[in-house]
């Protein structure tokens, strides 16, 4: 990575603001249901701490759209910091005056957390004023927040105007481990691409395809690939309008001399829950009626051989509705082939990475991206307005 990050600045004694993402979950009761992000951002705020520096903290939670909603509030997040050990103190707002007074009282060592980002409008909207403003509090800026790098806001491309602007250590292993797979790869050179729409993953398929040794998709995406290939696929998730497209990919895989898996059998259901009817057929003969909602056994099989065979795994989407018991079998057997491949394995971020989580793979893997969107725009060669502000070396 080109990029300057914390180990080349000196911040003793220096107010900086870090752009963090903990845009974590919450139950009912505004507890957190998982913490991973907060945890991945640990490194960073404890190094600029322990080095001396003032730390101010912002981030955004959910989508309040710009109005101050107390059911996004940061709140939990800072009792949640205290509980870790962080010295840290909770400004009500963002740029107001609470936030003004938290920020003129902390000493090197300690931190502030700002209230969430987005009860302001201007910050989606990139706002110069409203950037400048929150430049004003700090005399660094550490953009830590892979999950909003590929969005150009006011705290991850707005403040890097007005602030010498350099890359935590989250947002630099993000872009070391995915930057080589995509450059410098070990082969075979496996993805696996899974979730609903084709559409969603044009142009990751168009990028991985210039790249990859076998390019496996599952998911219902998979289903716009069967019927492009002429098979029936009874009331399963299908574009009609990227079907053409469908078939100008898999012709592009075989120019490219890419190893394109689709599935051999899909588990199909009568209806959209966990307990109903469901049956095991071939992926190209779904009946009407019947809805694909998982990979089958032999495609399962036919994946993880294919997954064991890789030196570098990139997954992005589930294989099926893995959020129902009984439709979790074909994302489990990726999660598992990768929790046991002898290869540099990389989850980008999303449904991939909570299935990953919630199955208990997680420990096994190389590599899971804290970012859904900011992998798969990474995945696509897209460049990320909040890397490509940030100093350069």
């Amino acid at each position: 990575m080109n990029k300057k990050t914390i180990d080349d600045i000196d911040v003793k004694g220096k107010k900086v603001l870090v752009r963090v993402d903990f845009n974590v979950p919450l139950d009912a009761d505004r507890n957190i249901t998982d913490e991973t992000r907060i945890k991945a951002a640990l490194p960073t705020i404890k190094t600029l701490l322990d080095r001396g520096a003032a730390v101010i903290l912002c981030s955004h939670l959910g989508r309040p759209k710009g109005e101050f909603n107390m059911k996004y509030s940061l709140e939990p997040v800072a009792k949640r910091l205290k509980e870790l050990g962080l010295p840290i103190t909770f400004a009500k707002d963002v740029i107001g005056e609470s936030a003004k007074a938290a920020v003129a009282a902390v000493k090197p060592g300690e931190a502030v957390l700002l209230e969430n980002l987005r009860f302001h409008k201007e910050e989606e909207k990139n706002d110069p004023e409203f950037a400048k403003t929150l430049a004003s509090f700090a005399d660094v800026f550490v953009n830590d927040a892979f999950g909003t790098a590929h969005r150009a806001h006011a705290s991850t491309e707005g403040v890097t105007h007005y602030l010498p602007a350099v890359a935590g250590y989250l947002i630099g292993k993000e872009l070391d481990v995915m930057g080589k797979a995509l450059e410098n790869p070990a082969r075979p050179f496996v993805a696996v691409l899974g979730g609903v729409k084709v559409s969603d993953k044009i142009g990751v398929i168009n990028n991985l395809l210039e790249m990859v040794d076998t390019l496996i998709i599952g998911g219902a995406m998979s289903y716009t690939f069967q019927r492009a290939k002429g098979g029936k696929v009874g009331n399963s998730v299908v574009e009609e309008d990227k079907i053409e497209l469908a078939k100008e990919l898999m012709q592009k895989a075989k120019d490219k001399g890419v190893n394109l898996v689709l599935p051999v059998d899909n588990e199909a259901a009568q209806e959209f829950k966990n307990d109903t009817m469901r049956i095991t057929v071939h992926s190209m003969d779904i009946p009407e009626g019947w809805e694909g909602m998982d990979i089958g056994p032999e495609t399962r099989k036919i994946f993880a051989r294919e997954i064991a065979k890789a030196k570098t795994v990139v997954w992005n989407g589930p294989m099926g509705v893995f959020e129902f018991p009984n439709f979790a079998e074909g994302t489990r057997a990726v999660a598992r082939a990768m929790a046991e491949a002898d290869a540099v394995t990389i989850i980008g971020g999303g449904d991939s990475a909570a299935a990953v989580e919630q199955l208990g793979f997680a420990d096994r893997i190389s590599h899971i991206s804290t970012g859904g969107g900011a992998s798969l725009e990474f995945l696509e060669g897209k460049v990320l307005p909040g890397v490509a502000a940030l100093n350069d070396k």
